[in-house]
This record gives structure tokens, sequence and C-alpha cells, in this order.
């Protein structure tokens, strides 16, 4: 999700319509095995148009779904009241969370650490905000294990092209080695390609997992 304060609504509409097509084409599964089992109070960053939200499960207090962007802050707004439990939506930016230390026992980060600026400062603040022993759950697009693939897409990243078109996503991060750095021990985690329509293509390759803060 785009980390930019500013309102970008052409931008907005296409990536909540995007996650709309995904979820229909499987998403849906991916996004529910992402959250299952979670309780207490849950931190979910870059939230997005609240795709998310109709799956949390009823163990979950609340969730503290923080979206910079007003277009789809406002569209989260709009699922939070259907959501199975309680939402509040909040603006904020994954480097600055409006949570105090240690205030979640889970955080979710989906489809987030590829726009980020600084993945590493955006990873440092959900260790801040998820009590130690609590939970990262994570569900990102990565780069390919086949180096040709991997290739392609460092070429992407670097002409600038994909990043300005996509709210500044990359398509080469190495996500998981990022999530292990920050302090989380990793303790599942399922690698797979995931690619809903073509547009998707250089970012097929994802992992889903969960790890623990330290």
């Amino acid at each position: 999700m785009p980390l930019d304060i500013s309102a970008r609504p052409i931008f907005a509409r296409c990536l909540a319509r995007s996650a709309a097509i995904s979820e229909r084409k499987g998403g849906d599964a991916y996004r529910r095995r992402l959250l299952a089992g979670l309780t207490g109070r849950v931190v979910e960053v870059g939230a997005g148009s609240g795709i998310n939200f109709h799956h949390y499960p009823r163990g979950v207090a609340e969730v503290l779904a923080v979206e910079p962007e007003a277009n789809l802050r406002a569209m989260a707004a709009a699922a939070s009241r259907e959501a199975p439990v309680p939402v509040r939506v909040v603006p904020g930016l994954a480097e600055a969370l409006p949570a105090p230390d240690a205030s979640a026992d889970a955080g979710v980060s989906a489809g987030l650490l590829c726009s980020v600026p600084d993945p590493a400062a955006a990873l440092a603040e959900l260790a801040r905000v998820i009590r130690p022993g609590g939970e990262l759950r994570f569900f990102e697009h990565v780069v390919s294990p086949r180096p040709r693939a991997a290739s392609f897409q460092r070429g992407l990243d670097a002409s600038g092209v994909w990043a300005s078109a996509m709210g500044g996503c990359h398509t080469s991060r190495e996500t998981e080695a990022a999530i292990a750095r920050a302090g989380f021990r990793i303790e599942s985690i399922e690698r797979f390609t995931f690619r809903p329509t073509l547009l998707d293509l250089p970012v097929a390759p994802k992992i889903l997992g969960r790890a623990r803060r330290s």
C-alpha cells in the first residue's frame, strides 16, 4: 500500500479494483490464512481499501487500521462497518505508527513492504508497537528465486517506471530477510506464485507467514 499522505484518487481506485479482482480469483483464501487464529488487539499497516477486514476472526478484540491515503482510508472506513470485529481506521505512516509501544498483540503487513520508502524503518515501528512475544503476519510479494525473473524485476525497479505507476511499489525486495533483521523470528512461511491478472506478472512471487516478536 502506498504510504504517501497526499490524496491520489486515480491510484486509489485502481488499487481497490485490483484488490477486489485478486479476492475473487483466490486471494480470499490467502487472506483467510494470513489472519487465521489472531486474537486480541491487532495493528494493520497500509490497510488500503479494507480488503482484509471481513477475514478477521472473531477472537480479535480490535483492529487499528492505518492508511495514509485519504481515498483508500474512506473506502476502508466503509468496509470497517461490515467487519465481524471492531475496526478503527486512522491516518498514519508506516514509519511513525499512531500507537503506543507494545500496545498490539499482533501486526499485519499485506502488500505494504514493497512500497514503503524504508522497509527497515517500517518493520522497526511494527516491532515497537507489537508486544514482546506477539506476532507479525505478512503477505507480501518478493524478488523471484529464478535468476532471470529476478533480473527482470531489478531492471524494472531501476527504471522507476513501475514504481511511478504503482504507488512506489518495488518488485524485487528481499522481504523475508528484512523481517528477520528487524528482530522477528519467522515461525512459518509459504512461498508461491499468485498472478490473478497479467499486470501481476512482475509481482507474482509471494510469501505468506508469521513471525514472532523477540
